[in-house]
């Protein structure tokens, strides 16, 4: 790995933009001279001769260490001047350092901009080539040692070192791998470096995890600096772990902590382990069963007033002021809040608000999301006139950290835990054996949004995902002209344009859709989001997180046809495309920052696929032959288009979609609280039971389907009659899933047995 050399063995690579390159005059020659020098000192040299092709090379190889640029580049075709190619370095990089070629009376004439942008000059006709080519040598080097953040600069030098370890873990830099054959299987299979730094909390050269000393102390501060905190902390088994952390730190036995009802299944089991008493908030629900906001009237000091009064759980000689609320942002399906605006709100009745931001960490880095992510503006700005604030953010989903990699981020305000507090509840949940490659990937996420480099590649991903949800607009709209079905994304319909005529989403301008934040805001009363009058600018769609829709549902509900989504993600998953979440008529897709165009049009391509195999009804045994493969009694001789029909009928006539969105719109009854619940459950007082037995009891554990991983039931609430929402869908789910094996429903806390859905309750 080139970066992992020391700073004697670079891997130097350059660009050179000169448009003399390949010409038979002096300056042609001299550049070729200064290119040979700069290949003798080991460095690879890029050359282009235009803007354009410099822009390109930019962009496609980040390890460029410096740029060589003619400030008096005439670009023949016209792709602009030298200017051009300074722009595209510094949006993407601050730091590498960049040389003008010029002459010393032209250098009085370079604009001051340019000038603050560049390093040094190259004087072409002065110096000789190898004098030049050592200067570069020289800002290369300490280009190079200011690159790697913190951690991950530490813990390569230390990988350089090759000592004897007398230290966990036992494979010692990997050798023990070698005494075996699949051991050295494995070692080839991942590399020497990966085991070289798997080391053991004994090395005190690169710090503690749990007393964030050494260089793993120093990447948090860094980090901090980068996403905007007071504090951050790296957390190597995810934000699961992350959210638990926070609540156990903040809320114990018998306190009051408001929870989002859309809240991921770690909320619950750190309510569970804290002994907190939840007060639920409820989020919206749309058409598609899709999660919509909070409304803002559900968060003021009179609504939180009125739903703690309203649980069971308070008692009236119990302190009922909330000490924590716990609020998703962005959801699964990609709502994001105005931050400030929910801070306004839910501040006035509580003084620590956490938001579990875990597919949400690259907010921070683009102007479009400016004040919907939990550490916006500026951390010095915020005081203790302000509420703590928490944000749990998975840095492996949408960054590009290792899996289980997440942070948490602190702005200490109102009532704040102090660190040392803070550090008992975070040792509590952190391993003494954590992945220190885990904690370099935290840091290599945060270097990666450091500067100009963070706002370009999430513009570029942005950029991507609009890119794709333009098209898909205009082939649904295309096929619709002509009667005919297609799929297509759930998104605004259309835009006013500068006259305030209403134009199409994909004849929008996408330089106006990738800057703008009003072209994804919820504007109140429109029904392609379905959430009734959402406030003015209190949430946004985020446009990276895609949501494929198939035909069948419509504002009224489900239409004569339709296409269930899960047939379609069986189709996609053949083709090697496997999708984040699907549900009755709708997948998520993610653009993350590691999406290109080459990935998303081939789902273009395996969509249109899709839509001729149903056309022409294919046979399953060649649209879907693991299917048929698995499940050859059930679908033998039937085609695509008559699974989808055969499905969407069963859907309709048990109602699976407006059941899904009635039993997440009521809240269930707690006959106790999750901790009671759950010590039951390891005392044994329970009993597991189907559905039809279920009517008027006491879970013992939380009943969550998935997708998206939302609690239906918490441990110990009450499951309702058995002709309520709750046990009406899980009925359903039970029904659809014996009539068709192999689109089976995950639900934890439900286990099948020969078809029947049991779920574990607490003993009466």
């Amino acid at each position: 790995m080139i970066l992992a050399q020391s700073p004697d063995k670079l891997g130097i690579r350059v660009l050179l933009v000169h448009d003399q390159c390949e010409a038979e005059t002096v300056g042609g020659r001299l550049v070729r001279k200064l290119k040979a020098h700069l290949e003798q000192e080991d460095m690879e040299v890029l050359a282009a001769n235009s803007s354009f092709d410099a822009a390109m090379l930019m962009v496609a190889d980040p390890l460029i260490q410096a740029v060589l640029l003619d400030w008096d580049l005439e670009d023949a075709a016209g792709h602009g001047p030298a200017s051009a190619v300074l722009n595209s370095v510094r949006q993407r990089n601050a730091d590498v350092p960049v040389f003008l070629f010029t002459d010393r009376e032209n250098a009085a004439q370079i604009p001051l901009e340019a000038l603050r942008r560049t390093n040094d000059f190259i004087w072409l006709f002065e110096d000789t080539a190898a004098f030049i080519a050592g200067r570069v040598r020289a800002a290369v080097r300490s280009y190079r040692e200011k690159l790697l953040p913190p951690m991950f600069g530490a813990l390569t030098r230390f990988a350089q070192v090759h000592e004897y370890s007398w230290h966990t873990p036992g494979h010692t830099g990997g050798t023990a791998f070698l005494k075996s054959p699949v051991g050295r299987a494995f070692f080839d299979y991942f590399g020497e470096n990966l085991f070289r730094s798997d080391l053991s909390i004994s090395v005190g050269e690169l710090g503690s995890l749990l007393d964030h000393s050494g260089s793993i102390g120093e990447s948090e501060q860094y980090s901090a600096r980068v996403f905007g905190a007071h504090r951050t902390y790296h957390v190597t088994n995810g934000s699961s772990t992350s959210n638990r952390v926070i609540m156990m730190a903040s809320v114990t036995r018998g306190q009051v902590a408001l929870c989002d009802r859309n809240a991921h299944k770690s909320v619950e089991h750190a309510i569970t382990m804290s002994g907190a008493l939840p007060t639920y908030i409820m989020p919206t629900r749309n058409q598609y069963g899709i999660i919509g906001p909070i409304l803002p009237e559900s968060l003021t000091p009179q609504a939180i007033r009125a739903s703690i009064e309203a649980n069971p759980l308070i008692g009236r000689d119990m302190d009922s002021t909330p000490v924590h609320a716990v609020i998703t942002n962005s959801t699964y399906d990609g709502l994001c809040y105005n931050v400030r605006r929910v801070e306004e709100l839910l501040g006035q009745s509580v003084d620590r608000l956490h938001f579990d931001e875990a597919w949400y960490g690259y907010a921070r880095f683009n102007p479009l999301y400016r004040d919907r992510h939990a550490m916006h503006g500026d951390p010095a700005e915020h005081g203790d006139d302000k509420p703590t604030v928490f944000a749990t953010q998975s840095t492996h989903k949408l960054l590009a950290a290792l899996s289980q990699a997440s942070m948490i981020h602190v702005r200490d305000g109102r009532r704040p835990i102090e660190h040392h507090r803070f550090n008992e509840a975070f040792m509590m949940h952190a391993s003494t054996s954590p992945q220190y490659a885990i904690i370099a990937s935290n840091d290599v996420s945060a270097a990666m949004m450091d500067g100009p480099g963070g706002e370009a590649l999430t513009g570029e991903a942005i950029r991507e995902a609009v890119a794709f949800r333009r098209l898909i607009a205009r082939l649904n709209a295309s096929y619709a002209e002509h009667g005919d079905w297609f799929v297509n994304v759930w998104q605004p319909d259309s835009y006013p344009d500068e006259s305030g005529k209403k134009i199409p989403f994909w004849k929008t301008d996408p330089a106006r859709l990738v800057s703008d934040p009003s072209c994804w805001t919820l504007n109140p009363g429109e029904s392609w989001h379905g959430f009734g009058n959402v406030e003015e600018g209190y949430c946004m769609l985020d446009p990276i997180k895609v949501s494929v829709t198939t035909p069948g549902v419509g504002p009224g509900g489900l239409m004569e046809r339709g296409i269930p989504a899960s047939v379609l993600t069986a189709y996609l998953n053949r083709f090697g495309i496997v999708v984040e979440k699907t549900t009755d008529f709708t997948i998520l897709f993610l653009f993350s920052i590691g999406v290109t165009k080459g990935k998303w049009g081939t789902l273009v391509d395996t969509l249109l696929r899709f839509k001729s195999d149903y056309d022409a009804n294919t046979p399953l045994a060649q649209a879907l032959p693991a299917l048929t493969d698995t499940h050859p009694r059930r679908y033998a001789n039937m085609g695509l288009r008559d699974l989808c029909a055969d499905m969407f009928s069963t859907m309709k006539a048990l109602q699976t979609t407006r059941l899904l969105s009635a039993a997440f719109s009521v809240l269930p009854v707690p006959d106790m609280s999750p901790t009671e619940a759950y010590e039951n459950l390891v005392r044994g007082r329970t009993e597991r039971m189907g559905l039809d037995a279920m009517a008027g009891r006491t879970v013992a554990t939380g009943v969550v389907p998935y997708p998206p991983g939302i609690p239906l039931l918490m441990p110990g609430e009450n499951a309702g009659p058995a002709d309520g929402p709750l046990l009406g869908y899980l009925k359903a789910l039970e029904a659809f899933d014996a009539k068709f094996p192999g689109f089976g429903h995950d639900t934890h806390g439900v286990e099948n047995e020969d078809g029947q859905s049991i779920i574990t309750c607490l003993s009466r």
